[in-house]
């Protein structure tokens, strides 16, 4: 299996498409392993001869868990309320090193970068410590960090931060709950979701890890105050019907980045269903191609 090493972190990429095109980097959301960018949406990217990379984020699918590290989301979350620093294994410059090394190991000298939630998140962090790697960025239904922005409704925080179930039938079921609360309204698929639940279930399991990633998510603070000196030219997209991340945190990351276009997408959750995968893909081509037409002028 392929991996790229930031020190003694190990991370599993798979490519698609042909080298010599663009690149894009796919970044992946809170738990979700690279195979949530399906290989259906990826060839769509392809056959718009973009160089496609989709890898796992630290503790989650192939690439390395911090098992050793126990985390607490209520000491996270007691040491934010008290102003000390709170104790994780990681933060996200952490897990943007792990995407920048993925960009390495591939000789690839500069990307369009695109994740969703966490993954915006980490593509943020990307703009801000290392701009010159990057050609343009998408930060799809994420939020920057600020405590008033971005919020889940309460009725999917009180599912979303529950105690994890722990065997598959569970974890289909609470997967279930949770898109169908935060999820696209109109294109909710029970069956789309439980086989894609599966297949995560089955390729690897680990609630801790997740655990892991949403403590570095919490302790790695505000990004809106940095994301001011970014001069990457940016795309932010969020759903008006997004229950988990409200679209007030996209507002905000656009607002945040000098000359970032906003997108609303009515309609759309908190999710990605394949409804909405080619006005998605146009979004992120035309992007693209516009910094890239910028970059020449």
């Amino acid at each position: 299996m392929p991996f790229a090493h930031n020190g003694p972190v190990k991370i599993y990429y798979e490519t698609f498409g042909d080298p010599a095109d663009p690149a894009l980097l796919l970044v992946n959301g809170l738990g979700s392993q690279c195979i949530s960018y399906d290989v259906e949406l990826c060839a769509m990217f392809v056959d718009r001869h973009f160089f496609v990379i989709r890898f796992d984020n630290r503790d989650v699918g192939h690439s390395t868990k911090f098992d050793q590290f126990k985390p607490s989301i209520r000491a996270v979350t007691a040491a934010l309320k008290n102003g000390t620093e709170p104790d994780v294994a990681y933060r996200l410059i952490d897990m943007a090193a792990d995407a920048l090394a993925v960009l390495d190991t591939l000789g690839v000298e500069r990307a369009h970068a695109m994740g969703m939630s966490m993954g915006g998140m980490i593509v943020q962090q990307l703009a801000i410590d290392h701009p010159e790697r990057l050609a343009s960025m998408t930060s799809i239904m994420s939020t920057t960090g600020d405590r008033d922005v971005g919020q889940a409704s309460p009725e999917v925080a009180a599912i979303f931060y529950a105690p994890p179930s722990t065997d598959r039938d569970g974890v289909i079921r609470s997967r279930q709950e949770l898109e169908r609360l935060y999820g696209s309204p109109a294109f909710y698929d029970a069956d789309r979701v439980a086989r894609r639940a599966g297949d995560a279930f089955e390729r690897s399991f680990n609630p801790d890890g997740v655990a892991r990633q949403l403590s570095a998510v919490m302790a790695s603070g505000s990004r809106t105050s940095a994301l001011g000196d970014v001069r990457v030219p940016a795309l932010v997209v969020h759903g008006d019907k997004d229950n988990l991340i409200d679209i007030s945190g996209g507002r905000r990351t656009a607002d945040a980045i000098p000359g970032a276009t906003f997108v609303t997408i009515e309609g759309m959750g908190h999710d990605a269903p394949p409804a909405l995968w080619a006005y998605w893909v146009e979004l992120v081509t035309e992007h693209a191609r516009s910094a890239l037409n910028e970059s020449l002028d």
